[in-house]
């Protein structure tokens, strides 16, 4: 009988399958995965990636909330570098520009989750719903501090250059956006 699995080597399985879930439904989609990918690309077996996640769903939905952990973190790191807050909101599209611009970019993958998804899985939806609350939150936060209110004009160009630049596969909207919040944020 084989040694029982310590909490770290589920630790490090766990990870391993968000990791491989998280570039597969990626760059393919969700639905055009099945199991077996990902299984082939953890390396774990399926009884193991059932023990973790008892449903597709469930995986779709920590690799979701995990992604967005990572993504707002980055976010945030880039931004809260610049001290002036117009610059620090000017910021986010400078780090947009450098995300669209990263080999294997396909757009928004909460957008590309709810397009498949989201009318079907209620989990999936109120995680994208989730996300989309945090960085709208986050993009206030950084608007706010420059004492005009733009908020959800900046959020929307953020939103649509993001989209945009997923479509045309050219990170150029992430510098019209920009320009469009400078001039925003000169005007008010």
């Amino acid at each position: 009988m084989p040694a029982p699995l310590t909490e770290e080597q589920n630790r490090l399985d766990r990870e391993a399958l968000l990791d491989a879930a998280e570039e597969l439904f990626y760059q393919r989609g969700i639905q055009a995965v099945g199991m077996d990918a990902v299984r082939a690309a953890s390396g774990l077996p399926l009884k193991r990636i059932y023990r973790f996640f008892a449903a597709k769903e469930d995986l779709v939905v920590a690799v979701l909330r995990r992604r967005d952990q990572c993504w707002r973190g980055d976010l945030a790191a880039h931004v809260e570098q610049v001290a002036d807050p117009h610059e620090r909101v000017l910021a986010v599209f400078d780090w947009l520009a450098e995300w669209f611009a990263q080999p294997g970019f396909r757009g928004c993958a909460w957008v590309n989750a709810h397009g498949e998804l989201g009318p079907s899985s209620e989990a999936v939806l109120t995680e994208v719903r989730s996300h989309k609350r945090a960085f709208h939150d986050q993009v206030a936060t950084w608007v706010r501090a420059t004492g005009t209110p733009v908020t959800e004009p900046v959020f929307l160009l953020a939103e649509g250059a993001i989209v945009t630049a997923g479509i045309s596969g050219d990170p150029a909207p992430a510098r019209h956006a920009r320009a469009a919040a400078a001039t925003l944020l000169g005007a008010s």
